[in-house]
């Protein structure tokens, strides 16, 4: 069909052609525009006098849905395939009723121009979606440096994607180029001329993510794939030329089409909206990512926790229901150590297995107890989220993990030294508790091996 659209004359186009794009058409303006009444509450819903960087990047993230997947996303749920083949039987109905009303008619649309204003429209849908990921990379946020409890988890209790993000989150600088990598692609979409490179590093760049999440079992393969199938379509048009020059040494002849401005305005309106979107997805979006990366990643709380009390700390004693539970490697019940996060996180390590909560769906959240990424994956650890109440020295536990939401009790808290505290109260089950923890000192290999790398050192 690309080799057609060279042609002067939308006459010129084979009736198969024109099937095709129809449902083309259709297919992708479904896919691209958003239809879903919950999209534009939340657009509405948004401070554009003072967005956030999370605004931005949830506008990005729309795909049409029909099944909602469950997930803890706050405005749409996880896409799936379903949908994809709910938007195509639309789209062949749709263009089944184009055909016979475009019959009956004589005056038939421009199939060229259509065709220009459909790769206009996945152009730009392609380019927020890439600088969007882009943008939390290249200020790493997307995949963090790990928490203290994660460091203090073993490998094997971590899901594939788990390991994938926390190994990225350790190379910042890496993260970095990725994400450069991705606004580049986003930039060359925004320019006819440069569509096909940026489309060619999409497919590169997003069909590797997709069969990453695929390999890692993560939960962006569909979203991925999106990206990468909107890229292909666009790719497609200079696909020709580029074999015929580049492969098969024959001269190829540029797309000369334009589109014709009768009126002044209509250039001038062209110009106004791509420097809007410049203006507004790259550099204030840019500006508010890159803000939001100097204060607090995302995936993690922001609500300060127990005043000077973050390290790992070693259960020394642990009583339930009154009953002495010595250190050992066969108890379920008793708690093995525990991690005090800078923020309201509180982390219990047990031998007992955790049922985990498998993210791997990037979604930013507002509220502390909803940002899931220090948990999940995690087999060993329940995570805390805890509410002080320094006046009656109390800690108001939550239990984090989506699939454990009734774990939720009080504990009373008592520090006698800057490396002990005391806690004492009555579990979710009804069981009473007294758990003494002291402070580790505990070396972490990889920091230390930083700290000698900045020297000139290595530690060994």
């Amino acid at each position: 069909m690309a080799t057609s659209l060279n042609n002067d004359s939308t006459d010129a186009w084979k009736a198969y052609e024109k099937h095709a794009f129809r449902l083309a058409f259709v297919y992708f303006i479904l896919q691209s525009v958003p239809l879903d009444w919950k999209y534009y509450r939340h657009l509405f819903s948004v401070n554009w006098l003072n967005p956030t960087f999370a605004d931005f990047f949830n506008i990005s993230r729309y795909t049409p849905q029909f099944f909602r997947q469950a997930t803890s996303a706050d405005y749409w749920g996880l896409n799936t395939l379903l949908d994809w083949l709910v938007v195509l039987i639309i789209a062949a109905v749709i263009s089944l009723v184009w055909y016979f009303l475009e019959n009956r008619q004589r005056n038939r649309p421009n199939y060229r121009d259509l065709y220009y204003l459909l790769r206009v429209i996945l152009r730009y849908r392609l380019a927020l979606g890439v600088i969007a990921y882009g943008l939390i990379k290249f200020f790493p946020l997307q995949s963090p440096y790990p928490s203290l409890s994660n460091f203090n988890t073993d490998y094997g209790d971590l899901s594939a994607w788990k390991i994938f993000s926390l190994t990225l989150g350790v190379a910042p600088s890496f993260e970095a180029v990725l994400g450069g990598l991705e606004i580049l692609a986003g930039l060359l979409l925004l320019y006819r001329g440069t569509t096909a490179i940026g489309a060619f590093i999409v497919i590169i760049f997003h069909g590797n993510a997709f069969l990453s999440n695929l390999a890692y079992e993560g939960g962006e393969a569909i979203y991925a794939l999106y990206l990468v199938h909107i890229a292909v379509f666009l790719f497609l048009h200079d696909a020709k030329r580029i074999v015929d020059l580049f492969s098969l040494n024959k001269p190829a002849q540029p797309d000369r089409y334009k589109p014709a401005y009768t009126q002044p305005w209509q250039r001038q309106l062209k110009t106004g909206l791509k420097s809007a979107f410049i203006l507004v997805f790259v550099f204030v979006f840019g500006y508010k990512t890159y803000a939001a990366s100097k204060t607090q990643p995302y995936h993690y709380p922001v609500t300060p926790g127990l005043s000077g009390a973050q390290g790992l700390y070693d259960v020394s004693e642990f009583s339930r229901n009154g009953q002495v539970h010595p250190y050992s490697k066969r108890d379920t019940l008793r708690w093995q150590d525990v991690v005090f996060e800078e923020w309201a996180t509180l982390s219990v390590k047990t031998v007992a297995k955790v049922k985990p909560w498998l993210g791997g769906v990037e979604v930013i959240h507002r509220n502390d107890k909803d940002r899931l990424y220090e948990l999940s994956g995690t087999t060993s650890r329940h995570y805390y989220h805890y509410s002080i109440d320094s006046a009656a020295q109390t800690l108001r536990l939550e239990n984090k993990n989506p699939n454990y939401s009734d774990d939720q009790f009080e504990l009373h808290y008592d520090r006698p030294d800057a490396h002990t505290i005391r806690l004492s109260g009555i579990d979710a089950r009804g069981d009473s508790l007294r758990v003494v923890l002291h402070r580790l000192d505990k070396k972490y290999l990889y920091e230390e091996a930083q700290k000698g790398g900045r020297r000139g050192g290595l530690i060994l």
